[in-house]
C-alpha cells in the first residue's frame, strides 16, 4: 500500500540531512549528477529528459522508485517561479518514494532559469496566455504518460507559480485524476465553466500570504461552485507565501512555515490515496 504518513516525515528529515534539496537558486541545465544518481537512502533512480513544445527545447526531471516494477499512477509536478529548480525536483523524489513515476517538468525552455530578466518574461508570457500555459504543461504530461510503468492514471502537483498551472490545467478540461496547488496563485483571466473540470482539485493556501489575498481565495470558491468542481481547499494558519520552500528567497512575504510543509505533505497523500486508491505501489 502507500507509504504511511510516518513516511512522509522521514522524506523531509531526509531532505534536511541533504542540505541541497532545497537551494532557490536553479540549474540552467540539469548536472549529470542529478539526473543519473541513485538516491542512497531509497532505490529511487532519476534522469533528464529532454523534450520540446514547439521550438522551445525543454529538460525536465524524472524519478522513480526502482523497487516498485509493475504499472502506477504517474504524477506531474510544476516548478514555481524560479524554474526547475532543487526544490521541485527534492519533491519530485518524495513523490517517486511514495511508490509513484513522477517527472518535474519545464515550463521556461533551457537556458532560462537562473536570468531573473528572462525569468520574468517568460512568467508574463505564459500568464497572461493560459492556453499556451497549459500547452507547455501538456507537453510534460505527454512525457510522463509514456514512461515505462505509468498505468495512465496522472494527477499533477504545483507550487507558485506551478500551483497556477495547475489549476489552468484543471479549468481547461485536462484529462487529469487531480491536481494539487500548493501555494500558488488563484486568480484567472478564462475561468472554469459549468461541468468543465473533469480533476479533482485540492488547494493548499497560507492564510498569511500577501501576494495571493483572501479576495482571489474567495473568487475561487466562487468560481469553482459554478463550475460544479470537487474541489477542496485548505488555508494554513500562519503560513506565508513559499511555505515549503526552505531556502526560499528574501523577499516579504515568503517565508517557509515547516508545520504547513509536512501538514500540506500529509494532506497530498490523503488526496493520492482517494484518487489512485490503497493499491500496493512497493511489489
Amino acid at each position: 500500500m502507500v507509504y504511511l504518513l510516518t513516511e512522509i516525515h522521514t522524506a523531509v528529515s531526509l531532505d534536511r540531512t541533504e542540505g541541497s534539496a532545497f537551494s532557490w537558486e536553479p540549474p540552467n541545465r540539469l548536472s549529470q549528477t542529478q539526473a543519473a544518481r541513485k538516491d542512497e537512502h531509497m532505490p529511487i533512480q532519476t534522469k533528464a529528459i529532454g523534450y520540446r513544445d514547439g521550438d522551445t527545447e525543454l529538460t525536465g526531471f524524472l524519478a522513480w522508485n526502482d523497487a516498485g516494477k509493475h504499472r502506477r499512477p504517474g504524477i506531474l509536478v510544476v516548478h514555481g517561479g524560479a524554474g526547475l529548480d532543487n526544490h521541485a525536483m527534492g519533491r519530485a523524489r518524495r513523490l517517486a518514494e511514495l511508490g509513484f513515476i513522477v517527472f518535474a517538468c519545464d515550463m521556461y525552455g533551457d537556458g532560462i532559469a537562473g536570468n531573473r530578466e528572462q525569468v520574468m518574461a517568460r512568467i508574463t508570457e505564459l500568464r497572461s496566455d493560459p492556453a499556451k500555459l497549459c500547452q507547455r504543461a501538456h507537453a510534460g504530461i505527454d512525457v510522463l504518460a509514456v514512461q515505462p510503468g505509468v498505468d495512465g492514471r496522472i494527477a499533477a502537483v504545483g507550487y507558485c507559480f506551478g500551483g497556477m498551472t495547475v489549476l489552468e490545467l484543471a479549468r481547461s478540461s485536462a484529462d487529469l485524476s487531480g491536481v494539487i496547488s500548493v501555494h500558488g496563485s488563484l486568480d484567472t483571466s478564462r475561468p472554469a465553466q459549468p461541468g468543465s473540470v473533469k480533476a479533482k482539485i485540492l488547494v493548499c493556501h497560507g492564510a498569511l500570504d500577501p501576494h495571493v489575498p483572501m479576495t482571489h481565495v474567495s473568487a475561487l470558491v466562487e468560481e469553482m461552485n459554478r463550475a460544479g468542481a470537487d474541489w477542496q481547499l485548505i488555508v494554513y494558519g500562519g503560513a506565508m507565501h513559499g511555505f515549503t520552500h526552505e531556502t526560499g528567497p528574501n523577499v516579504p512575504g515568503v517565508a517557509y512555515h515547516a508545520q504547513s510543509d509536512v501538514r500540506s505533505a500529509a494532506l497530498m497523500q490523503s488526496f493520492f490515496l482517494e484518487l489512485f486508491g490503497p493499491e500496493d505501489r512497493k511489489a
